[in-house]
């Protein structure tokens, strides 16, 4: 249940985002998942990549300002209402959503993947566990 999640924040002019792609790509880190979020002078790109220190350390040397949080991953079917099962059980533990996006699992996967971020990840990983529903770690979604 403990996923990494590296924030790099980026002016928000055109190019910036490039910028960090293209560093991702010549260093060879694959990014998972990728949200981004704006504001008039600046952008949080939110990443979810297959090697955390890596990644954190080519972003230092590029001088990309980044901090790594904890978030909390989850392999929900991919059906109608299986993200609703998900917030229901979120909800009825008291556990609020901060934010949240979604990646694919690849061609043969039958699921989606969701990055939840909440106040409380163990509170949330407990209820999502009592109603058979794995939390994902670091190292499988370094697999997928």
């Amino acid at each position: 249940m403990n996923i990494k999640q590296i924030s790099v924040f980026l002016e928000n002019s055109s190019g910036a985002l490039k910028a960090m792609a293209d560093v991702l790509a010549k260093n060879d880190i694959d990014m998972r998942a990728l949200s981004l979020a704006e504001t008039t002078d600046f952008g949080i790109a939110r990443i979810i990549v297959d090697d955390v220190y890596r990644t954190t350390t080519t972003l230092r040397d590029a001088g990309f300002v980044h901090s790594v949080t904890t978030v909390l991953g989850v392999g929900i079917p991919d059906e109608p209402g299986g993200l609703a099962k998900v917030l229901g059980v979120l909800a009825d533990a008291g556990v609020n959503v901060e934010y949240m996006y979604a990646f694919l699992g690849g061609k043969t996967s039958d699921k989606a993947y969701m990055i939840f971020r909440v106040r409380d990840e163990e509170a949330a990983a407990a209820a999502l566990r009592a109603h058979g529903i794995t939390p994902l770690e670091q190292e499988t979604v370094a697999e997928l």
